[in-house]
């Protein structure tokens, strides 16, 4: 007689690949490359309906580039480090929490567990043993929230930013760099929305979001800021 096969003897087989740890990164390369593109793209059409001549448009698109991943990766260090003291602070809390009453603490995780649906009994003897494995890394990630899948990485964040703003600022540059100057606008925006597009596909498909939503959200606005913005240097430049 043949036996009969349990799937849970597979279970170390068993792999899921979760997007979820992609989030610092992605976020901060995706805001990364779409300021890159709409910042640069909508800085040249506004200069070129100024009616300024291709050198300035260029050298003025060169230091956007400069400037702009300059201030990216500043603000998403400055940010991301914020949220990183702030996670700091509550785990110095948390710690202390833990040596001064640890009887209270073992009770609100045990609560915790219960809300999320684990008897009582059961929730009590769960949080008995995750506190005797490691107290505080199970109060950060069930209390606070905190993980190291999501915790604030404010190099990691300030890399991916500055990088993916000058590959996205770099597109808009080479078309005004390669176009004649009647058409550096045209060249500009279609470049830009191209682009853009590509952004939404790579960054729907990095994320497992619908790429069309995500296409269809950047060209939106993408496109308001450039015809904002060439409308407001068309109409500066005719004052000048």
């Amino acid at each position: 007689m043949s036996e009969t096969h349990n799937p849970l003897d597979d279970h170390h087989h068993h792999h899921e690949d979760h997007l979820v740890h992609r989030i610092g990164w992605l976020r901060a390369a995706v805001l990364g490359a779409n300021d890159g593109i709409v910042s640069t793209a909508s800085l040249l059409v506004g200069i070129a309906a100024a009616s300024a001549g291709k050198p300035a448009i260029v050298v003025a698109g060169f230091a956007a580039l400069v400037a702009g991943a300059m201030s990216m990766a500043a603000g998403e260090y400055i940010s991301v480090s914020s949220q990183a003291d702030t996670e700091k602070a509550d785990l110095e809390k948390e710690a202390q929490a833990l040596k001064e009453t640890p009887e209270a603490e073992l009770y609100e995780l045990a609560e915790i567990y219960e809300q999320r649906g684990v008897d009582k009994k059961t929730a009590m003897e769960v949080a008995k043993q995750l506190t005797a494995h490691d107290a505080l890394g199970t109060h950060a990630r069930d209390e606070l929230g905190i993980s190291e899948t999501v915790s604030a990485q404010p190099v990691q964040a300030a890399f991916s930013s500055a990088v993916a703003f000058t590959v996205g600022a770099a597109l808009p540059l080479m078309a005004a760099v390669l176009a004649p100057l009647q058409h550096i606008t045209l060249f500009v925006g279609i470049t830009a929305l191209a682009s853009l597009a590509l952004l939404g596909v790579v960054s729907a498909r990095a994320g497992g979001a619908s790429v069309l939503r995500s296409v269809v959200r950047v060209f939106f606005w993408g496109t308001l800021a450039m015809v904002i913005t060439g409308l407001a240097g068309a109409a500066f430049g005719g004052l000048a």
